[in-house]
């Protein structure tokens, strides 16, 4: 079942609504159109009891002004840009430096605060597309995007995105949900396994190096379940840059989920599942408490867990990752499922 009311509106006055999509298990998931968001997701724990599993806000206003992608749909190019450059058949392309003046990261933020256009496509299943013009941020083409939606009785959460491009360009999205399987506190305490034999270590500027660094003997080691907050303060430099995880790590090829994140205390688990070849794990290390989420309470260091499947980052300028490059007439498809259940 779906319902559609209204979110609210953007400061500039678009009007943002809000689709709820609920199984028979009474799971339910809330998008907004403001940025093609997963706003909410209220599953049940071991007792039967249901919580708002993600981080985020409760207005329009509150993703304007205090986000950190909560819930957003990620693109054009999720992640980091080297110097927010990079060349295609020998073209330079210069795109948006939106962190801190050196790199290009998330696109620049267009997906992520545009207002999309939503249509609910079956009864489980809503729609949301947006045209990006060409040279937008700097990048190349007009790109018609269009990302599904769709809840399964199964308490899947289903994620299809695509993107259908005029010229040859760079795609790399993905959804940057904050996610909290106890509903409040911090993650430290749930537990996180990678199907991963690989990371990619980065610079000071959070740029991978192009090193694939094998994970075993490393606190990067998560192909055993083991709570994130662990090893996460171990005097590894990767970790001590980034005041925690904020890594791709390279998947292992094959069927079984790329990670899960368990809360032994709800008995909540989410299990994830891409075609894609990364996932970026980021522990809201860079969220310090001045910032009101839902209810007004602060969300607090480490208070969600981003589990962001993708391309590699800065893949257009490292010709050993693999590919993200675009043609015309090629159309872009990958496809993520989050699915939760209790142990």
């Amino acid at each position: 079942m779906i319902i559609k009311t209204r979110f609210g509106a953007t400061a500039d006055g678009r009007a943002v609504d809000c689709f709820t999509l609920s199984n028979t298990g009474g799971m339910e998931v809330d998008l907004i159109t403001y940025g093609a968001t997963v706003n909410a997701i209220r599953v049940p724990d071991k007792a039967g009891a249901f919580t708002d599993v993600l981080i985020g806000f409760d207005t329009v206003a509150g993703h304007e002004q205090y986000s950190d992608y909560q819930g957003n749909t990620i693109g054009r190019y999720a992640n980091r840009i080297a110097g927010g450059v990079f060349s295609l058949d020998g073209a330079e392309y210069h795109v948006e430096k939106n962190e801190r003046g050196v790199t290009s990261l998330h696109g620049g933020g267009e997906l992520s605060s545009a207002v999309w256009q939503a249509l609910i496509v079956d009864d489980n299943a809503v729609e949301m597309t947006y045209v990006s013009p060409d040279g937008a941020k700097g990048f190349p083409g007009e790109v018609r995007f269009c990302v599904t939606f769709t809840l399964h009785e199964d308490n899947a959460l289903r994620i299809d995105y695509k993107a259908v491009t005029d010229k040859k360009t760079v795609i790399n999205m993905t959804n940057h949900a904050y996610f909290n399987l106890a509903g409040q506190g911090d993650i430290l305490g749930h537990t996180l396994k990678v199907n991963a034999d690989a990371f990619t270590p980065t610079d000071a500027d959070s740029i991978p190096t192009g090193e694939l660094r094998p994970v075993a003997g490393t606190a990067f080691d998560f192909r055993a379940a083991k709570p994130i907050g662990l090893e996460i303060g171990a005097p590894d430099p990767q970790l001590v840059q980034c005041r925690g995880y904020d890594h791709n790590f390279c998947l292992n090829a094959g069927d079984g989920p790329a990670a899960e994140l368990y809360d032994p205390e709800s008995g909540r688990l989410l299990q994830v599942f891409t075609d894609l070849p990364g996932i970026q794990i980021y522990t809201g290390n860079f969220l310090d408490g001045t910032r009101p989420g839902k209810g007004g309470a602060p969300i607090i260091q480490h208070a969600g867990v981003c589990l962001e499947t993708q391309c590699y980052p800065n893949t257009p300028n490292m010709p050993d990752f693999p590919s993200c490059v675009v043609e015309p007439g090629q159309p872009y498809a990958t496809c993520t499922v989050f699915k939760f259940s209790v142990r």
